[in-house]
């Protein structure tokens, strides 16, 4: 036996966080590489966690030319890697990790468990297995003066020499859970243009009479039409003691936040009726109501009661409701000011980040070689609905598997 030739050892790579697009890397460069991935927290995933508590949706059923759509202005950037790793093949990959989904009516793919937690778990057993260290409570301080990462843990600071490095550290929502956003400024320092993070999917404020606020904060608002510029849809909102969240919202909230940044504030339109036209409305409305009160009579006439007849009351004059024709046009399209979008460590997601033109097409920091970013770090959003983790998993993957071939070209 020739013992003379030693077997070659395997390139390092760190991956710093551990959230859906760190995992997605470890996992492209497991096979290749000797994988070191770091992350601030206590355990992995915490985020990711979080989402799965209202089901974990992880993509979306629409066909992919529908799915590229929903990433604007980023698509170009982050298609290769979203088609290489489709919503089919995230399925698919979860199937392959013993999870079972499903897709919902509305187009959404989740586990049949409907909790991240059995994901979660078995995707970490995997890379294990696969040969990933994990190294948890290790918050990333940049590059030391010899160009080796540096670490802050409980016993003091950490350097370590990688090969190649996946930046993968989130945006800066939920910091309480991880992403704080912190290393916008590393970056900066090392001239890599961040763009700065702004909420994304998030509540916005409205300024409430205290009445509006205390009785009605939580309280739903189902089956509305909501229309800010070219863009209408039907869903639900909720009403806060600030303002108004929910889905119906957050599919807006890109539009609405830049509005009220630009111009300090922005009004949304609802149809409080969308299943009754402006006709029916002013007939219906129009009717004597004789000595019915005029809660009676918007509910009888028109449907409206509760929280809807509160934000009529909250948003016109009192003149209106003698007008059964001015008060159904109003119903049709009550204006609401939204005066700011919510802090970013209350949104769903958050926008900014890495400029995309800092990133080649194998989402390599071109001022950076060796290093890499992906998911939430790049500047990009998406609505809710599976697009915000399909892109970071796709983008991991992606980010992973081209810093395992920097690391076959580059290892001497």
């Amino acid at each position: 036996m020739n013992t003379s030739a030693k077997q070659k050892a395997k390139p390092v790579a760190a991956i710093i966080g551990g959230g859906p697009a760190g995992l997605a890397a470890a996992e492209a460069l497991a096979a290749t590489a000797e994988v070191h991935l770091f992350d601030a927290m206590p355990s992995l995933g915490r985020k990711f966690l979080l989402a799965g508590k209202s089901g974990l949706n992880i993509t979306h059923g629409e066909d992919l030319e529908t799915f590229l759509t929903r990433f604007g202005e980023a698509r170009a950037v982050l298609e290769p890697a979203l088609r290489a790793f489709p919503p089919h093949a995230i399925q698919g990959w979860a199937a392959a990790l013993g999870i079972e989904t499903f897709t919902g009516s509305s187009g959404r793919v989740f586990p049949k468990a409907m909790k991240a937690s059995p994901l979660l778990r078995a995707w970490l057993n995997r890379l294990g297995a696969a040969g990933v260290t994990f190294h948890p409570r290790h918050k990333w301080n940049g590059w030391s003066a010899a160009g080796e990462l540096t670490f802050g843990t409980p016993d003091g600071e950490r350097t370590f020499h990688a090969d190649a490095t996946v930046l993968a550290l989130g945006g800066a929502s939920w910091p309480r859970l991880g992403g704080d956003g912190q290393w916008a400024p590393l970056l900066r320092a090392k001239g890599v243009t961040v763009n700065p993070l702004r909420p994304s999917n998030c509540g916005f404020d409205v300024p409430w009479t205290p009445h509006m606020a205390a009785r009605f904060a939580g309280e739903p608002v189902k089956s509305v039409t909501l229309s800010f510029g070219d863009r209408a849809l039907r869903g639900d909102f909720v009403v806060t003691r600030y303002g108004i969240e929910g889905s119906a919202v957050y599919a807006l909230s890109a539009a609405l936040r830049d509005a009220t940044e630009r111009d300090g504030k922005a009004l949304l339109t609802l149809d409080l009726a969308p299943d009754r036209d402006i006709e029916r409305l002013t007939r219906e409305l129009s009717r004597p109501r004789g000595k019915a009160s005029m809660a009676n009579h918007l509910r009888k006439a028109a449907g409206i009661d509760g929280v809807k007849a509160a934000l009529l009351r909250e948003c016109l004059d009192t003149n209106i409701f003698d007008d059964p024709v001015a008060l159904a046009h109003a119903i049709k399209a009550l204006p609401l000011t939204l005066i700011r979008a919510r802090p970013i460590s209350e949104a769903i997601s958050s926008a900014g980040g890495i400029a995309l033109d800092e990133l080649d097409e194998n989402l390599m920091l071109r001022k950076l070689p060796g290093v890499f970013a992906a998911g939430e770090m790049l500047d990009w959003e998406a609505p809710t609905g599976g697009y915000l983790i399909s892109a970071c998993l796709a983008t991991g993957r992606a980010a992973g598997a081209a810093a395992a071939v920097y690391d076959s070209e580059n290892d001497s």
